[in-house]
């Protein structure tokens, strides 16, 4: 029997002016905020798809699926709810097999980390990419088993507790860690990536 695809999905929103990055575009101008987005997702889209694993982009708003400014990937739509419902829907209902869901704006991540994260999930339900600010740039599920129905619930996003909240809501004892990679909220952000 063959083994179920991995699948790795990125969480992005359209890059229009006011509608991605806001706290960065409240710094360095909304024009500007929306124009790095769109160059960091044509740049992520080509350093991390591998031949190893599907890559998929859950795109927010489901309006624009088809949008041009989005790398030519496949798509879904995110849905509705919060950061937590969204997650929690893609891990329920995409196909069979390991689910590895990373940010579009974590600018050092690369393929060999996607392929970390895979390998982590061979031996382990669940798997994190924490971030210094205490958030998380990446989670993966082996779904061996049924997710979780409160996986995500009462996660305060946007938040130093979120890591640790989204950990409280795995009901694995074991999980492991990828190394800790930091995405870019603020202008503050942009000189450690080398903008």
């Amino acid at each position: 029997m063959d083994r179920p695809r991995p699948r790795l999905v990125i969480m992005v929103k359209e890059p229009r002016p006011g509608r991605v990055k806001t706290r960065l575009g409240q710094d360095i101008g909304y024009v500007r905020a929306a124009w790095w987005m769109r160059h960091r997702l044509r740049t992520l889209a080509r350093g991390v798809t591998s031949p190893g694993w599907d890559t998929i982009l859950a795109v927010a708003p489901d309006t624009a699926l088809n949008s041009p400014m989005l790398p030519d990937l496949a798509r879904i739509g995110q849905g509705p709810g919060d950061l937590g419902d969204r997650m929690g829907r893609l891990f329920r209902g995409l196909p069979p097999g390991p689910v590895l869901i990373i940010g579009a704006d974590i600018p050092a991540i690369t393929r060999a980390h996607v392929a970390a994260g895979f390998a982590a999930l061979g031996d382990h339900p669940a798997v994190i990419g924490p971030a210094s600010d205490g958030g998380f740039w990446a989670i993966g599920l082996k779904r061996s088993a049924a997710v979780p129905a409160g996986l995500f619930a009462g996660v305060r996003w946007s938040s130093p507790h979120a890591m640790a909240d989204t950990l409280a809501t795995l009901p694995f004892s074991r999980v492991a860690r990828l190394p800790v990679l930091n995405d870019v909220d603020v202008a503050s952000d942009l000189p450690a990536v080398g903008r």
